[in-house]
């Protein structure tokens, strides 16, 4: 048997990147960035007490004047529920506002082989009945093909998840009935290495090479699905903790990441790079570090390992495969390392001490240190800023987010707008980036007057008028510039409870926008906001969804409530 030629061997995809992108059109001249480091010694042991000198950040090679410090110790008391007044409704679960140490787990069915899901959930179970106590807040969610689901809420009690995870099941991956030779060929985009026949051509093995192509065209179908549920996924998370103070742990119990990243500015293309970004700004914003755990541990690629391949090769073609199929395992591996460091986290693979990795993990939120730098909005150029943190102390390890995506989606929340609304609409979490209180109430004088004038004749004599008033602290809300500007909307989505389309049947949105005189800004930040609208509805059983955006960065807060019109 002869050696492969290069063209045999398996090329690397074609990806797109994020400074091929246009010029970033920056919406304010000030932009801090914040960087949590973690600090240890050679063991792992967290070292405390270093001061603003201690550290240097370095952006592109080019070092950055630290413009703000803070050394931050996670509260380990146990958590404290807040739970609202009667009557109320609020998207704050927490009744502290200090940092906390935050762990949640999500198990990914979506990129993880079957058989693999039940490893991983066993592996949990260990770690949870040997490692937490009530200092550690935990909570568990699955990603699966249907989106994000919550498992159990953020808690500080071990014994409740570890319930619930044993009558966890397993959820079919997106791949699911596609062997790894056209998992291999899809990730590179290109089926025409599964044409190469160990055999003379037969009308039966060129039958099965027209099927493995069109199988091919699918997994990149299943695979932009992935990247889409992933990503969502990722966005959820990230909200739901985004108004908890501190650094966050977010363990992935994975067996990949959805799409193949050459480098760090690498961006899954079309309209899905607009979430991939998205997704990657909220994640650094809620300060959320991801610690990849590929759940397959110690992986044996060799063909005859298999049994989901379809056929044996031989010869050239034996070599083709096997090389593709290596190619693919270190693509895998090194993506999930390069995500993690990408986020200020890091993976644990080809281990199949899963619990040890859960732990290692969960254990890195419990101190670190906060450095924020002035970004230079002058630099338009798209793409990719490499962060590199240096401390000055001897035997020690820092370990922060290896950069940051410069694009006008992670700059301009404009740009975004449309999207986060409708994604929090639907999401099953609440987003708590700004705490929200809501509460039934009679609709004003002034409120019913100007829904007389709206109906006017058309006035529907079956519906009821139901008020709402929603108030936010005045400190979460953005005032910005030398004319106080503000920029808010306020949405609320009524849908039937026996609706199972989903159709609205009632939509308020309103945008509040302008600039604040010098008192007002006072009595904001004393007082805080309310805003208060009317439903228009039917008697019956209603879900109604609450979504709260301040469009100046970003931030959205989010919560549910039930409804009964009598």
């Amino acid at each position: 048997m002869g050696s492969p030629s290069s063209a045999d061997l398996p090329s690397a995809p074609i990806t797109q990147h994020a400074d091929q992108e246009s010029k970033v059109e920056f919406r304010t001249e000030t932009v801090l960035v914040q960087v949590p480091v973690v600090v240890t010694d050679k063991s792992g042991n967290h070292i405390h007490n270093l001061a603003k000198d201690n550290f240097r950040v370095f952006e592109n090679g080019k070092e950055q004047k630290v413009a703000a410090f803070e050394e931050i110790v996670a509260n380990t008391s146990r958590v404290l529920s807040n739970p609202p007044q009667p009557g109320e409704f609020s998207n704050i679960s927490l009744a502290s506002r200090q940092p906390r140490s935050v762990t949640v787990v999500a198990l990914d069915t979506v990129n993880t082989p079957f058989l693999d899901q039940a490893y991983a959930r066993k592996e949990l179970v260990k770690y949870l009945a040997n490692n937490v106590d009530s200092s550690q807040t935990l909570g568990l969610v699955i990603i699966s093909s249907k989106g994000l689901r919550v498992v159990q809420g953020l808690t500080s009690d071990p014994t409740a998840l570890l319930q619930i995870l044993k009558k966890l099941s397993g959820d079919l991956p997106e791949m699911h009935n596609l062997d790894t030779d056209v998992e291999a060929a899809a990730a590179v985009g290109d089926g025409s290495g599964l044409l190469m026949a160990s055999n003379p051509i037969t009308t039966q093995s060129t039958l099965s090479d027209f099927i493995s192509q069109g199988d091919v065209l699918y997994a990149q179908f299943k695979q932009e699905n992935a990247i889409e549920t992933t990503m969502r996924a990722f966005l959820g998370i990230a909200w739901s903790l985004s108004g908890i103070p501190g650094r966050k742990s977010l363990i992935w119990a994975t067996g990949a990441f959805p799409f193949y990243l050459d480098s760090p500015s690498t961006v899954p293309g079309g309209r899905l790079s607009v979430l991939y970004e998205r997704a990657m700004q909220v994640l650094n914003d809620a300060e959320i570090s991801v610690y990849p755990v590929d759940v397959r541990g110690l992986v044996n690629y060799s063909p005859a390992a298999d049994v989901t391949a379809r056929r044996a090769a031989s010869g050239p073609a034996a070599m083709q495969q096997l090389m593709s199929r290596s190619w693919l395992q270190n693509a895998k591996i090194d993506t999930l390392r390069d995500f993690a460091e990408m986020t200020g986290g890091r993976a644990f693979y080809n281990t199949n001490d899963l619990a040890g990795s859960f732990k290692r993990a969960a254990d890195d939120s419990s101190s670190y240190y906060m450095l924020g730098y002035y970004l230079d909005t002058k630099n338009d150029m798209p793409g990719w800023r490499q962060l590199k943190v240096k401390v000055d102390q001897k035997n020690t390890e820092a370990r922060a987010r290896n950069g940051f995506l410069v694009t006008n989606t992670t700059m301009n929340p404009e740009l975004t707008r449309i999207a986060d609304i409708g994604f929090a609409l639907t999401s099953p979490f609440g987003a708590t980036g700004i705490p929200v209180v809501m509460r039934w109430q009679e609709a004003k004088p002034e409120e019913m007057k100007k829904l007389d004038a709206k109906n006017g004749e058309k006035k529907d004599p079956n519906k009821k008028a139901v008020g709402f008033a929603l108030h936010m602290p005045g400190e979460a809300l953005t005032v910005e510039g030398t004319r106080n500007q503000l920029d808010v909307d306020f949405v609320a989505l009524a849908t039937a409870a026996a609706a199972k389309d989903g159709t609205a049947a009632d939509e308020i949105k309103q945008t509040l926008k302008g600039s604040l005189s010098a008192e007002n800004v006072a009595k904001l930040r004393g007082h805080g906001m309310s805003y208060s609208n009317v439903f228009e509805l039917a008697p019956g059983k209603y879900q109604v969804r609450f979504v709260v955006r301040d469009n100046l960065n970003g931030r959205i807060g989010s919560l549910s409530a039930p409804l009964t019109v009598n």
